[in-house]
């Protein structure tokens, strides 16, 4: 009479173990890094105040970060005097770089932005922190401004996966936010799941508590001058969101 030994692991422990592994198998990459907690790759299009000022804050957090500019010898003095594995690149080598790409130019450059990086904004998780504003856009900032930031974004990228985050506070303390984690609020707005999760997870690390607003349409909301613009607690932007349409 043959004795079977039981086996070491519990088959039911086993199967579960080996379906996760398939789920995060067929997973996108940033989507696999937010759900093992692994550290991301950032490509930013866009080196000025906002765009360096989160770089910096995500490399420090152990992100890799490459800038990308109109001033290519600008992003790579700016990777060096960060240091943490920074670099920098064309706007479309950041973009094929990045697990997330955060575009952070002003909006009359925002068409041009999708037409240099064409397909590769196809399926891309993408941090629009773009304002318009008419004087400065012109035509495009007038249209932008009626039509709404997200929704106007969403056509001049696509393909992307946007979530509007950064445009209603100022630059100067978002390199400092982290030194007091989850006091500020930051205001969302989007329509991907999994764009928001991920962003979510990229904007506690920079130290602000991301509240999502909305979808797309209500990242019209989401810039200067507006309810929302300013620093305010993540129960005072529930609040204020709730007051609008």
């Amino acid at each position: 009479m043959t004795t079977h030994r039981k086996t070491p692991l519990n088959r039911r422990v086993f199967i579960k173990a080996a379906a996760a592994t398939l789920v995060l198998g067929n997973l996108p990459f940033a989507a696999y890094a937010a759900s093992a907690g692994a550290k991301m790759k950032i490509g930013l299009v866009g080196s000025g105040r906002v765009g360096s000022a989160l770089g910096t804050t995500w490399a420090k957090a152990g992100h890799t970060v490459m800038f990308s500019s109109l001033d290519l010898e600008h992003d790579k003095q700016l990777a060096a005097s960060i240091g943490h594995g920074a670099r920098a690149g064309t706007s479309r080598e950041a973009a094929a770089f990045g697990d997330v790409l955060v575009i952070s130019v002003p909006y009359f450059a925002l068409p041009q932005v999708g037409k240099d990086l064409g397909a590769l904004l196809k399926g891309k998780i993408v941090i629009d922190t773009c304002n318009p504003f008419e004087q400065r856009d012109g035509e495009v900032g007038v249209w932008a401004r009626k039509k709404g930031a997200g929704l106007a974004s969403q056509e001049l990228l696509p393909g992307a996966r946007i979530v509007r985050a950064f445009n209603a506070i100022g630059s100067a303390r978002m390199g400092t936010a982290y030194q007091n984690p989850g006091k500020v609020g930051m205001p969302i707005a989007g329509d991907d799941k999994q764009a928001i999760e991920i962003a979510s997870g990229l904007i506690r690390d920079i130290g602000y508590e991301p509240v999502l607003v909305g979808g797309l349409v209500m990242g019209r909301h989401l810039q200067p001058r507006e309810p929302l613009a300013g620093e305010h607690t993540p129960d005072e932007i529930r609040k204020i969101a709730a007051t609008l349409k």
